[in-house]
C-alpha cells in the first residue's frame, strides 16, 4: 500500500481514531486487524520517504574529495568497477548516505575499506536498453553516483559491519584455499553468493541452463550451517540447548558474511526461528516462518517488492511448499530413485512459479532447467557440506581444510560443467516473445491434460453389479438406463 499511496502521519492518526470510535470492541478481530494495517502502512510510508531523502542530490555535478565505507563486493564491468558505499563526507559536508563508487579499472578496494576518494557527484543514468539504472538504485536508498578516479585506502570499518567483512575474508580462504580460476569462482559463488570470480561466459552459461539460482545464497546453505553446528555439538557431548545456541550464532555469523541479499535473509529468519522454536518447546509453522521473514524484509525496505531477487526467492519457495509435493507424487509410479524425483518436481515448481517473473524482469526463460537441475544435483549438498568441514578444520588443521578444498573443487567443475553444457545448448533460453507465447500456450495445455487425465483417474466406474447369466437362482438385474 505504502508503494501506491503514502500516508502521512496525521492522516494515519485520524484514521485510528475514526477506527477506534467506529468499533465496538477492541478485542474484536476486525478491529485489531484494521489498526494493524494502518500501522504497516504509516511504516511502510515513512521508510519510503527515509529512503527516498537525500543529501547528496544537491551535490550533483561538485567534484570533491570524499570519505566512503565501501559496503559490498566491487562488481568488475566492461569500462569500470561499481560498489555501494556509505558516504561519511563529501568535501566539507558529513553525512551517512548511500551511494554507488565508479571507479577505473584496475586494483579493486576490500570490502569494507575506508576510502579516500576523489569523486564527482552525478546522477544515475536513465532508462537504456531495457534497463532503468535510475529507479533500479533508488529502491535501493541510492541516488547519486561517485565518479572517481583516484583513491586511497585509509582504514577498514570497525562494528558489526567489520566483523562481517573479515568473517567472509575468512570464509573464502578456507574454503577456497589453493584454488584458482573457474573453480574457485564457482565455489565461492555457491558458498557467500560472490560472483565475482567468474568470467561473463560462466555467467551467462548459469543463467541460460537455469542453474543461477545457485549462485544466490538460499535456505539450503542456511540448513547446512546450522546443521553443522548441530551435529558438532552432538559429537562433542554438548547439551542440545547450547547447540541451538550455537546455531543461532552460526546463521547469524552467515548471514552477516554473505550481506543482505532477499534469499538468505528469508532463510536467516527462518533457521534462527526454528532454533527458537525448539528453546522455547512451541511448535513450527514454514507458512509463519516464510510470512515473517518477507515481514521484515518489506519494514526495513517496502522497496524490495520490486527486486528480482525477492520475487524469485518467495515465488520459488511457494511453488516448493504447494506445488512440488502434487510433482513429487505423480512421479512416484515411475523408475526413478527417491533423490531424482524431488529434483525434478521441486526443479519443475520453481521453474513454473519464476517463468513469469524471469520473463518480467529479464526477457528470458530458461528451457532446460529441470534437466539442468537434475543432473547438478548430485553435486550441490557434497559442495556446501565440503565447504562448511574445511571451514571449521581451517583453524585446527589448514592442510586437511586445503585438502577438503581441493576435493571441492571438483563439485565446482562439475557444476560448471553442467551450466556449460546445457547453457551453451542452441535452445537453452527464450528470449523471443512469440516463443514465450507459444510456450505458455503448450504449458496450459500440458496442465489441461495432466487435469483431465486425473479426474478420469479418480472417477468411480459408472456400473452396478450384474450377476452371471449362468449363476444359478439369480435373478437378470435390469440394465441401467444410460
Amino acid at each position: 500500500m505504502a508503494n501506491l499511496v503514502r500516508l502521512p502521519t496525521l492522516v494515519a492518526l485520524a484514521c485510528a481514531a475514526a477506527i477506534g470510535l467506529a468499533a465496538s470492541s477492541w478485542r474484536s478481530v476486525g478491529t485489531i486487524a484494521c489498526l494493524l494495517a494502518l500501522v504497516g502502512w504509516w511504516w511502510g510510508s515513512a521508510r519510503l520517504d527515509r529512503l527516498d531523502h537525500s543529501a547528496l542530490r544537491a551535490e550533483v555535478g561538485r567534484a570533491e574529495t570524499a570519505l566512503v565505507v565501501v559496503t559490498s563486493a566491487p562488481r568488475r564491468g566492461k569500462f569500470d568497477l561499481k560498489m555501494a558505499v556509505r558516504v561519511r563526507r563529501f568535501g566539507l559536508l558529513a553525512l551517512d548516505e548511500a551511494a554507488q563508487l565508479e571507479l577505473p579499472l584496475g586494483r579493486a578496494p576490500p570490502q569494507g575499506g575506508v576510502l579516500e576518494v576523489r569523486a564527482e557527484a552525478k546522477l544515475p543514468h536513465g532508462p537504456s536498453h531495457g534497463f532503468d539504472e535510475r529507479t533500479w538504485l533508488r529502491r535501493h536508498g541510492i541516488h547519486v553516483v561517485l565518479a572517481g578516479d583516484r583513491w586511497r585506502l585509509v582504514g577498514h570499518r570497525h562494528g558489526l559491519g567489520g566483523f562481517g567483512d573479515r568473517l567472509r575474508a575468512w570464509l573464502a580462504s578456507s574454503v577456497a584455499g589453493g584454488l584458482h580460476g573457474e573453480r574457485r569462482g564457482v565455489l565461492l559463488g555457491v558458498v557467500l553468493g560472490d560472483e565475482e570470480g567468474l568470467n561473463d561466459r560462466l555467467r551467462t552459461d548459469f543463467r541460460a541452463s537455469g542453474l543461477y539460482h545457485l549462485l544466490a545464497v538460499s535456505g539450503q546453505n542456511v540448513a547446512l550451517v546450522a546443521g553443522g553446528a548441530l551435529v558438532l555439538a552432538w559429537l562433542l557431548g554438548i547439551p542440545r540447548w547450547l547447540g541451538q545456541l550455537g546455531a543461532l550464532a552460526s546463521i547469524g555469523g552467515y548471514v552477516l558474511a554473505v550481506g543482505a541479499q532477499p534469499s538468505v535473509l528469508r532463510a536467516g529468519v527462518a533457521g534462527a526461528l526454528g532454533s527458537l522454536a525448539w528453546l522455547t518447546a512451541r511448535s513450527t509453522d514454514r507458512w509463519y516462518f516464510l510470512l515473517l521473514g518477507a515481514l521484515a524484509l518489506l519494514a526495513w525496505n517496502p522497496y524490495v517488492l520490486f527486486d528480482a531477487g525477492f520475487q524469485l526467492s518467495f515465488a520459488a519457495v511457494v511453488a516448493i511448499f504447494t506445488l512440488a509435493p502434487r510433482l513429487e507424487q505423480r512421479l512416484e509410479g515411475y523408475p526413478l530413485p527417491r533423490w531424482l524425483r524431488q529434483a525434478i518436481a521441486i526443479s519443475t515448481a520453481c521453474g513454473l512459479a519464476t517463468a513469469p517473473i524471469l520473463w518480467l524482469q529479464f526477457h528470458a526463460i530458461p528451457l532446460l532447467a529441470v534437466p539442468a537441475n537434475a543432473a547438478a544435483a548430485p553435486a550441490v549438498v557434497p559442495l556446501l557440506g565440503l565447504a562448511m568441514s574445511a571451514a571449521v578444520v581451517h583453524p585446527l588443521a589448514p592442510g586437511v581444510s586445503a585438502l577438503l578444498a581441493q576435493a571441492d573443487g571438483l563439485c565446482a567443475t562439475y557444476l560448471a560443467a553442467c551450466a556449460k553444457g546445457f547453457g551453451g545448448l542452441p535452445l537453452a533460453q527464450i528470449r523471443s516473445g512469440w516463443a514465450a507465447a507459444a510456450l505458455l500456450l503448450l504449458a496450459g495445455g500440458a496442465w489441461a491434460y495432466a487435469c483431465r487425465d486425473g479426474r478420469a483417474e479418480g472417477r468411480l466406474p459408472d456400473h452396478r453389479y450384474r450377476p452371471a447369466e449362468s449363476e444359478p437362482g439369480r435373478a437378470q438385474a435390469p440394465r441401467p438406463n444410460r
